[in-house]
């Protein structure tokens, strides 16, 4: 569970997150832009396009604050209020930007937060909002959500609502295509605490109880904290949530300012947490200082209330960092006394064992803690192997090779470098390596890597000295004891060389004359881009029966697999990421599932994987959105299918 509430029991696991204790949600977003030169006028919505550096910042400012749960910058991400501006069409793909964003501030930070995907009202309770058909009402709403869900949000996050019809229809809407994440309303009440219609906060309370699947329900906006707090107490019960507005604004010079300031907002902490919210946060005119208050707040009654130490957050609990660095120092030792012993991959190919290996994306900042908890997650589950992936589609993230050495280090657990060279001239490739090597990073995947173009630095410049091929080459070299020029190294070195193969490239003749290069210049390992059909896979070993002889791929393979979480999620693979092709059938397949995609897209995979039997080596998972609680449940099935113990287990 290291990226916020990922897979099957998410629920489950926000509740259990729940009851650790209250969790704090971030500030306004709003009342920041407008502080820092955005216009009133602004659609703040299309700002995680065209301004994703204010919008990251703003979303870090609020982490440093001590946040818990920070939420998109979508409220607005729905055609009916984009349409006026001319961005209708653009709703879904703002959506998916704006979870984006908050996700990359969460890696940043380093931190167990969660991501709550902002979905505001279609706009305001007008006559043509109200007559909205309910049809058109779902359809403006799937569209935020279904680019929500596809940036990865942990929470839906349905806020500011006055119309309970709508909010009804929403959340109908949202639980049609995902049974599994954990779904918050939030109401919004006038000046008289009560609804747009009249409804008082505990009929809308229980209104929608009973007509909707949703975890927590709550209050935010229209009013300061003693406002929504009798909100809060009219609704009754407990588990609630509020986010009142910094109390009422008046007009200064042009801009709105709000009476009540960071202190009374940490003062009224005790008193939302003693009404039964278990979510508190703020609204309108509230900032990172007001989220500050609140924090210390929260964090001065927790040790007023006990003398033992907290509990730990379900994160830290699950992936406490344990192992040794003795096992990789031994290994480092004896390169200076005799031949370095090959890799856990190596041993495992050449006993035949089925190695099963999963991607992991180093994180994108100095914090390394929440990579190391996905690998804890992941060697838990049973896998061999994980693959470090190096800045994929050109976005600047942690040295692969760092967060290998990171992991191997507390873990001992063997990792592949995905090495581009990209990024390195020939002179920074061998460096790099050998200082790899010396650490006990043994096993790298050759790859010339994305043009920077497409990218985080568009203005940055590529270098490829050398691609993919002639990297496998240097490897291959350094393993016969010298280095590209031919100068001896001192004694022979043990890499375990990968390269990779996409099996359904467009140019599939120059994507095999390429594999047939890498295997001639000494890789070891074949890794494939995933395949989804026995088809697929059927066609690949054809054409290595044409291309290597009677006998099919001279190396070992490990047949790429990405399990599909959505039918949104296939078509999105299949139409804007290159190098995957997902056949009709499969998506189709997503499609009829419904509610039930994910598991469908895992037992889609079982399949395939049960079907290529032995004809390759193992697997390798390539989890999306950071998804590894649904990669370790794979792992933790096929472990049961080839009943065999992790190669990391056998010394």
């Amino acid at each position: 569970m290291t990226a916020g509430l990922t897979g099957g029991d998410a629920r489950a696991r926000f509740r259990d997150r729940l009851a650790v204790g209250p969790l704090l949600a971030d500030g306004a977003t709003g009342t920041l832009l407008f502080s820092r030169g955005i216009p009133q006028r602004a659609v703040l919505d299309e700002l995680v396009a065209s301004r994703p550096d204010l919008i990251g910042a703003i979303h870090r400012e609020y982490l440093a604050a001590g946040a818990d749960l920070i939420e998109t910058a979508t409220f607005g991400a729905n055609r009916i209020r984009l349409a006026p501006h001319g961005l209708a069409d653009r709703a879904g793909r703002l959506a998916r930007r704006g979870a984006q964003l908050a996700r990359e501030a969460r890696d940043v930070a380093g931190r167990d937060v969660l991501v709550a995907g902002s979905i505001g009202p279609l706009g305001a309770p007008t006559r043509e909002i109200l007559h909205l058909s309910d049809a058109a009402v779902r359809a403006a709403f799937r569209e935020t959500i279904d680019g929500l869900l596809e940036g990865g949000v942990d929470v839906l996050w349905f806020e500011t609502f006055a119309l309970i019809d709508h909010l009804a229809i929403a959340i109908d809407e949202a639980r049609s295509v995902t049974a599994d994440l954990p779904i918050v309303a939030l109401l919004t009440l006038g000046e008289e605490v009560v609804l747009a219609d009249g409804t008082a906060p505990g009929a809308a309370a229980h209104e929608l109880d009973e007509r909707v699947d949703v975890d927590l329900i709550g209050v935010n906006c229209g009013a300061g904290p003693v406002g929504c707090l009798e909100a809060l107490v009219g609704m009754g019960a407990t588990g609630r949530a509020i986010l009142p507005n910094a109390g009422l604004p008046q007009r200064i010079e042009g801009q709105f300012v709000y009476a009540a300031g960071p202190d009374y907002f940490g003062r009224m902490v005790g008193d939302m947490l003693d009404a039964g919210a278990v979510i508190v946060g703020g609204c309108c005119g509230t900032t990172p200082e007001h989220i500050a208050a609140m924090r210390a707040a929260i964090d001065a009654r927790a040790g007023a209330s006990s003398s033992a130490p907290a509990p730990p957050s379900p994160v830290a609990a699950l992936a406490a960092p344990g192992g040794t660095v003795t096992t990789i120092r031994a290994e480092v030792a004896a390169t200076t006394d005799s031949a370095p012993p090959p890799s856990r991959l190596a041993r495992a190919l050449a006993d035949d064992r089925y190695v099963i290996s999963v991607e992991i994306d180093p994180p994108r900042s100095v914090r390394i803690e929440r990579t190391i908890e996905a690998a804890t997650l992941l060697q838990a589950a049973g896998v061999d192997i994980v693959n470090v992936s190096d800045s994929a589609m050109a976005r600047v993230r942690m040295g692969a090779l760092a967060v290998a050495f990171g992991i191997q280090h507390d873990l001992d657990l063997e990792c592949i470098v995905h090495f581009t060279t990209r990024d390195r001239n020939l002179m920074a490739v061998e460096s790099e390596l050998l200082g790899a090597h010396a650490l006990g990073v043994r096993d790298i995947l050759a790859l010339t890597g994305d043009p920077p173009r497409i990218g985080d630095l568009p203005g940055a410049t590529g270098v490829w000295d050398v691609d993919s091929i002639g990297l496998v080459e240097i490897l291959a070299r350094l393993n016969r004891g010298e280095d590209a020029a031919g100068s001896p190294i001192g004694q022979a070195a043990s890499f375990t060389i990968a390269c990779a193969l996409d099996p359904t490239a467009a140019d599939s003749a120059t994507e095999w004359d390429r594999l047939e290069r890498k295997v001639a210049a000494g890789a070891h390992l074949i890794m494939t881009q995933p395949l989804y059909s026995a088809e697929q896979v059927e066609t690949m070993f054809t054409e290595a029966i044409r291309r290597f002889g009677p006998t099919g791929f001279p190396i070992p393979v490990l047949l790429g697999v990405l399990p599909l979480q959505s039918a949104r999620h296939a078509e999105f693979l299949h139409h804007e990421v290159p190098g995957i092709t997902i056949p009709d059938a499969t998506r189709a397949a997503l499609q009829e599932a419904g509610d039930r995609a994910a598991e469908v897209g895992l037992r889609i995979t079982e399949e395939l994987l049960a079907v290529v039997g032995d004809r390759v080596a193992g697997t390798y998972i390539m989890p999306s959105f950071g998804r590894y609680e649904q990669a370790a449940e794979l792992v933790r099935r096929l472990r049961v299918t080839q009943a065999v113990a992790p190669v990391g287990l056998v010394h």
